[in-house]
């Protein structure tokens, strides 16, 4: 490693100080930020390391800062007193012009007095010491940088920040690698390393194997704060292949198909490594009210969903019915957030699984509960959907052939077909428009009519 690495120390401990109210301006901006719409009280340092020394032409803080907030709305999961955040602060006298985008103010007191800080990911010095203090194994005062065995990390690979609309912030180094920083953080055993980690022990191919990642241990817990994978150049993420073939006039038949056996094979491989359990009465009556819970949270702050309530609900009853006639299910790990845009179709048309971080609105515990895979396949199923809307050709029957591609395409690589479960299959996609009602409905009401689409769909179950 670099000198300027080896000897870090502790950041001073009046540099949040000093931060602070450029921060509690800055965060709420960023996309990354869950507390949207929420003013920030306060900011309180949970860990600060400096990563190059503060009177160097160019510091560099890695910072961890719990943000304080009003009360959260109802149904947000709260971990802790406030979120945890990751920040990577530079400082520098003056910030160039191709840095303005990352400029988080000018410091006025405390050890960067006279200083701008800005958003480092966006620097190229700061994103090579991250690479390099994974390369090396690095240890950070409560940083650990940790490289997996037989991984080729190459120095000298030149970096850039992705601009992508996303919960977290990715570097690409030299199209071999991405280094996905997340943003909000938590500690425990994070399903986005430890799924990953889990495929490549059992040779699947559909997810890139971690080639190192970066963790905090802080009060005897340890809390994921990065992930190196290998980048798939070329690659093309499913949201903008469906939204391309769209505009072209192309069907999205193959590739849905492909996609459907692709997810299959992860599925499959993951009952294979980590253990599966039996969803009895018990479970699913559980599981049943957890989503009548969650449509009538969502009812009482939508108004536009209450009219549909009763019947949504027949589809969580249903399942309910189910178990308690002595109906059961399998469950196991699976990757809790899939839609379009958390796949890749490689150049030859094979595709792959990103992003195993499951929902970040809810807590780490729920996110590593084995559920079953229809999950999953309710997700994607819900994407195609959203695809459709996004290039105005719902109710030509695309999201259709789309919905049957894939199911059949994932009966093909081994897994049961979904459609043959139709009361599981309608509970989360039930769920699942649910949450998204909820969600337009706070964040992007111009959507909203996408998920009340399939309320009003999902209102009227299929015959058996």
């Amino acid at each position: 490693m670099s000198e300027a690495v080896i000897r870090t120390v502790t950041s001073p401990p009046d540099l949040l100080a000093s931060l602070e109210p450029l921060l509690r301006e800055w965060l709420p901006r960023q996309r990354w930020f869950a507390g949207k719409g929420r003013p920030v009280t306060g900011l309180s340092l949970v860990a600060a390391t400096d990563l190059l020394p503060a009177d160097s032409r160019l510091g560099l803080h890695h910072v961890l800062v719990r943000a304080h907030q009003q009360a959260a709305p109802a149904g947000a999961v709260a971990e802790g007193p406030g979120d945890c955040y990751q920040l990577l602060i530079g400082t520098r006298e003056a910030l160039p012009p191709r840095l303005a985008p990352a400029l988080i103010g000018h410091v006025t007191g405390g050890p960067a007095a006279g200083r701008t800080a800005y958003d480092a990911l966006y620097d190229t010095r700061p994103a090579e010491v991250l690479l390099e203090a994974l390369r090396s194994g690095a240890r950070i005062g409560g940083l650990r940088f940790e490289r997996a065995p037989g991984a080729d990390i190459r120095a000298g690979l030149v970096p850039r920040l992705t601009t992508a609309e996303q919960s977290n912030s990715s570097v690409v180094y030299g199209d071999t690698f991405i280094l996905k920083v997340l943003r909000r953080i938590v500690p425990g055993v994070n399903p986005d390393l430890e799924l990953p980690l889990a495929l490549a022990r059992e040779g699947c191919p559909r997810v890139p194997a971690p080639a190192g990642w970066m963790v905090a241990d802080l009060d005897g817990r340890t809390w994921l704060l990065g992930v190196l994978q290998p980048f798939l150049q070329g690659a093309t993420d499913g949201w903008e292949l469906a939204l391309r073939e769209l505009a072209k006039g192309e069907d999205f038949v193959a590739e849905a198909r492909a996609l459907g056996r692709a997810t299959a094979e992860v599925h499959s491989a993951l009952a294979r490594a980590l253990p599966t359990v039996t969803l009895g009465h018990a479970h699913a009556r559980q599981l049943a009210g957890g989503m009548t819970a969650r449509l009538e949270e969502a009812a009482r702050a939508v108004p536009l969903l209450r009219p549909y309530a009763p019947a949504l609900r027949t589809a969580f009853t249903a399942l309910a019915g189910l178990a308690a006639e002595g109906r059961t299910w399998t469950a196991q790990r699976v990757h809790g957030d899939l839609h379009l845009g958390q796949c890749l179709r490689a150049p030859d048309g094979e595709w792959s699984l990103i992003d195993f971080e499951g929902e970040p609105a809810r807590s780490l515990a729920e996110r590593r509960l084995p559920q079953p895979a229809v999950r999953d396949v309710a997700g994607m199923l819900r994407s195609f959907d959203y695809a459709a809307h996004s290039a105005g050709v719902r109710g030509t029957g695309w999201t259709e052939s789309c919905r049957a591609a894939y199911c059949t395409g994932y009966a093909q690589a081994g897994g049961r077909d979904p459609r043959t479960d139709p009361v599981l299959l309608r509970a989360y996609e039930t769920d699942k428009a649910v949450y998204e009602v909820l969600y337009e409905a706070r964040h992007r009401p111009d959507w909203l009519e996408v998920p009340l689409a399939a309320v009003r769909r999902l209102s009227v179950p299929e015959p058996a």
